[in-house]
């Protein structure tokens, strides 16, 4: 709604714009007042000069009250006006600034007529040039240096036109593709989000009901710890995924995405609960932190969030039982965060987890969130057999 106001506004104003234009330039044409200036103009026919007639007023209103046309009707515009131009030259009235009306019209017409130009400019051509006959037939002393060069002069305002209008749509189309780029990235964000956030919950669930089938019939009461603990990690998956579903309304909704994710999703306070969460799926957990905590930027927190999330992900899915060690350490102007896995001791060989590029999901797209944050990111397998995630972020504290 507000959107159609402002563009009924917008062209409610190009009217009145056009239209004074149009009112302004006749007036100057036909007030005796004003005739040192009305007698500026465009002219090619030089014939005996004619005295003024309501023939000649009407001419005159005619190269001018059509421009109050000239941005919304461009084609029919111009060729009235220059209908009226060739007329007034051929019954050879004396020339008034009405003339000049066939400039705008021609430099309106290039920059406004979106389609049929070439037809348009045909049309406008072969006219000029059946003037150009006709003026010579009625004595003109003009020759046909003398015409081209006019025919040039009214080409120059018509390629001016259209380079307006060129300008004019390589710009839109500049910002389309850059509202494009902007929605596939956005796109793209939101795909690591639900990747990371689904995997890891998922993952913590399907582990923890088949803990708990394990022992439901010797250990009920262990059995009803790990039901419990299927039923936690799964109200938190529903948390972040109404967190998801919420920036994508603000998205659609245009409105700033930003502060709304900077109080609510995952950051580096949150770690101790998701360490907690994995260990109640049977991954035994280290946590440590070293330096002073900073506040940092939402961007930087979701990032380092992410980095653990992933990589306990992988521990429970390629080597679950296995010690696990999470150190976060902060740094003056870098923060480094190492989550490190042991070999699993029921493999035969290390439990690396696969970087398969297709849809840039799991490391590699952790590894790109990282550099969106101007990160580095090293994922491998340790000389022991474990495996180890590493992640330095620039991070300048925030000063609160």
């Amino acid at each position: 709604m507000i959107d159609s106001v402002h563009v009924w506004w917008r062209t409610r104003g190009v009217l009145a714009t056009d239209g004074v234009l149009a009112v302004g330039a006749a007036a100057v044409a036909l007030v005796p007042a004003l005739a040192t200036l009305s007698t500026v103009g465009a002219q090619i026919g030089d014939l005996p000069q004619r005295p003024p007639s309501l023939w000649g007023v009407g001419l005159i209103l005619a190269q001018t009250l059509p421009l109050a046309a000239r941005r919304r009707r461009p084609a029919l515009c111009v060729v009235v006006v220059a209908a009226a131009f060739a007329m007034h030259q051929a019954m050879g009235f004396t020339t008034t600034f009405a003339s000049l009306g066939l400039y705008l019209a021609l430099y309106s017409a290039g920059a406004h007529q979106g389609s049929r130009r070439l037809r348009l400019v045909g049309a406008m051509t072969g006219g000029y040039a059946v003037l150009a006959l006709a003026l010579d037939r009625l004595g003109s002393p003009q020759d046909v240096a003398d015409y081209l060069a006019f025919y040039l002069a009214l080409a120059a305002f018509w390629i001016v036109g259209s380079t307006v209008r060129g300008r004019r749509v390589g710009e839109v189309q500049r910002r389309r593709r850059v509202g494009e780029e902007a929605a596939a990235a956005e796109r793209a964000r939101i795909a690591r989000e639900l990747h990371d956030v689904v995997t890891h919950h998922v993952t913590a669930m399907v582990i923890q009901s088949d803990a708990a089938q394990v022992v439901l019939t010797s250990a009920p009461d262990k059995a009803a710890e790990g039901l419990s603990a299927v039923s936690g990690t799964g109200r938190t998956a529903l948390k972040e995924l109404r967190l998801l579903l919420g920036v994508l309304e603000a998205t659609a909704d245009s409105a700033p995405a930003g502060p709304a994710r900077q109080g609510r999703a995952p950051a580096l306070g949150r770690l101790e609960d998701l360490v907690a969460q994995t260990r109640r799926s049977g991954q035994p957990i280290e946590f440590s932190e070293q330096g002073t905590p900073h506040a940092h930027s939402a961007d930087v927190q979701l990032a380092a969030y992410r980095v653990v999330q992933e990589a306990l992900t992988n521990a429970l899915k390629h080597a679950a039982g296995s010690p696990t060690r999470v150190v976060v350490e902060y740094g003056a102007k870098l923060l480094d965060i190492t989550v490190t896995t042991d070999r699993p001791t029921h493999a035969t060989g290390p439990a690396e987890p696969k970087e398969s590029a297709a849809g840039g999901r799991g490391l590699p797209g952790l590894r790109a969130r990282i550099q969106m944050v101007s990160g580095q990111l090293q994922a491998g397998l340790r000389a022991d057999g474990g495996f180890e995630v590493h992640a330095t972020i620039p991070s300048i504290p925030i000063q609160e």
